[in-house]
């Protein structure tokens, strides 16, 4: 007798992605860690082809550039970022009550979101306006980090870089990160991308988006409402600006997790976790993030571990190491409504797979 998948259930599961608020299309791959089972399917306003903007699932392509230099000896975790920029460029970045730590900050208080730097995406700016508020309202425009650093200085930081248990999630982190990929590579982060990892993996249908004129990936929402930003997602390659397909995107999860840009022992490194609270609830570590998962959701079997990242978009990429399952794709709505149906869709495979129910028997 051979196990197959239940192809039925998959499709049934994608189908009911759209059955949440505000989500109008849905896009799911599913694998498993040797490939045999592969399957892919789209709901909606979607199809399993579309180019899609994967959001913040670009930090696991900063997280690998890291990792990268650093063990080819170009860069340590351990390093003060203020080296990597001019003299003076990061001046009042960090003042809390008085005392700049800009010196303080490291890569990994930058890469674990531990830096206690604003957000400039979701933080209140001087006028009481959030950066997501107009973006998300329609006015489209680019944010550099030159941008972004003017505003951060004047919020007021969210606590000490590396302060015992806390961790405020923020983009500001990730501009960072891509200036100084940038600055020890001499290259452009695009150019970084697509030479150290899409073309490794020959991925065709990944890169950093950078033609405001290119329409080809699929349509994002906010709640009702059709939202274009080329702009914006152009000018932030290195938080959240690269498109791909869901089965590229597998591929790049899949390489990361499994030892293909750098030792799979590494991966042990980045679960130093800490509960993040806003914008939603989920853990993150450095450069990686773990689903909070209530032990109520299967009290008999517990779900333990899914890591890999969020986007939000509503893009995700996880795995789940106690079933080798591996999840990519998106439902395209920006306001967070979209999220647990994407939640859902993978406790649910999960639940089916620790059952049994996932796979068909055949003769």
């Amino acid at each position: 007798m051979n196990e197959t998948i239940d192809i039925s259930l998959l499709e049934s599961i994608v189908q009911n992605m759209t059955k949440n608020r505000n989500v109008y299309g849905a896009i799911l791959c599913v694998e498993n860690g040797d490939g045999s089972i592969s399957w892919s399917g789209a709901a909606g306003d979607l199809n399993r082809e579309n180019r899609y903007f994967i959001a913040s699932v670009t930090k696991l392509c900063i997280t690998t550039m890291i990792l990268m230099l650093r063990n080819e000896g170009q860069l340590k975790l351990d390093d003060k970022i203020t080296q990597y920029f001019p003299e003076g460029y990061l001046d009042g970045l960090h003042v809390l009550k008085g005392t700049d730590y800009t010196d303080q900050i490291t890569i990994t208080h930058l890469l674990s979101n531990t830096s206690g730097i604003p957000d400039y995406f979701s933080g209140k700016q001087g006028s009481g306006k959030k950066a997501a508020d107009d973006l998300f309202g329609g006015k489209d425009e680019p944010w550099p980090l030159e941008k972004t650093l003017e505003h951060v200085k004047n919020m007021t930081p969210n606590f000490r870089p590396g302060q015992k248990g806390k961790a405020r999630y923020s983009d500001t982190n990730f501009q960072l990160l891509g200036r100084i990929i940038e600055k020890v590579t001499g290259n452009d982060l695009a150019d970084v991308f697509k030479k150290r990892i899409f073309d490794e993996l020959d991925l065709t249908n990944t890169y950093a988006y950078r033609d405001v004129n290119d329409d080809s990936p699929a349509q994002m929402y906010y709640k009702n409402r059709k939202l274009h930003l080329p702009n914006f997602i152009a000018s932030v390659t290195a938080e959240g600006g690269v498109v791909s397909t869901a089965s590229e995107l597998m591929v790049f999860l899949k390489a990361f997790f499994n030892g293909r840009f750098f030792p799979k022992e590494d991966l042990e490194e980045l679960k130093e976790w800490n509960l993040i609270w806003f914008p939603g609830q989920f853990y993150f570590g450095i450069g990686l993030e773990k689903l909070w998962t209530p032990r109520f959701i299967s009290p008999l079997k517990p779900i333990r571990e899914i890591i890999g990242c969020w986007g939000q978009s509503g893009a995700f990429a996880f795995h789940h190491p106690d079933t080798d399952l591996y999840f990519t794709g998106t439902v395209n709505q920006l306001s967070g409504f979209g999220h647990s149906a994407a939640y859902k869709a993978m406790i649910s495979i999960i639940k089916s797979a620790n059952s049994g129910k996932l796979y068909t028997k055949s003769s």
